[in-house]
């Protein structure tokens, strides 16, 4: 989980995906058709970070730790992410960190875990445990990951019938 929260990954096939990316990068114009490719997965992928976004914003606002300011930061953080090629190909939904608010930039992934987070209360000892809405990212996407990775599918078979009636 490097770079922020919980990740939700569809797995698809990687040798497919990547046997994809080397052939839009023998295309002449592959960058645009890598830009295309992208744009059509994270489009497949943004229902997930819709559902995901729901989660966070569903937990209550109670307690010191949870105001609106902390969950509308997380919300705002949730998005769809795409790499092709590289060390890591694929498509999935993250919680990146949540720089400059309140201290506390694994936010997403603290309130996501059942032990909760410590914090010191108001600045100051003593430190207290505190309960966020337990695994509200993990759960969002539950039961719809299907969904999801046929979408994906779906945009990586348009760009290859794209490029194959280019070729043919």
């Amino acid at each position: 989980m490097s770079g922020g929260g919980p990740p939700f990954e569809i797995t698809v096939t990687h040798e497919g995906l990547d046997a994809l990316a080397r052939a839009l990068r023998a295309e002449a114009d592959g960058k645009q058709l890598r830009k295309e490719l992208a744009k059509g997965m994270r489009d497949a992928l943004k229902p997930a970070a819709v559902q995901a976004k729901s989660g966070i914003m569903a937990m209550s606002s109670a307690g010191p730790g949870t105001a609106p300011g902390l969950r509308s930061a997380i919300a705002r953080k949730i998005r769809p992410e795409v790499k092709l090629g590289g060390n890591w190909s694929g498509a999935r939904v993250k919680a990146f960190k949540t720089r400059n608010i309140r201290n506390f930039p694994n936010a997403p992934k603290r309130t996501n875990r059942q032990s909760g987070w410590r914090h010191l209360t108001y600045g100051r000892e003593p430190w207290v445990q505190q309960q966020g809405r337990t695994l509200w990212f993990d759960r969002a996407m539950e039961g719809d990951t299907n969904v999801y990775t046929q979408a994906v599918h779906e945009a990586m078979e348009n760009m290859a019938r794209r490029i194959a009636a280019r070729a043919g």
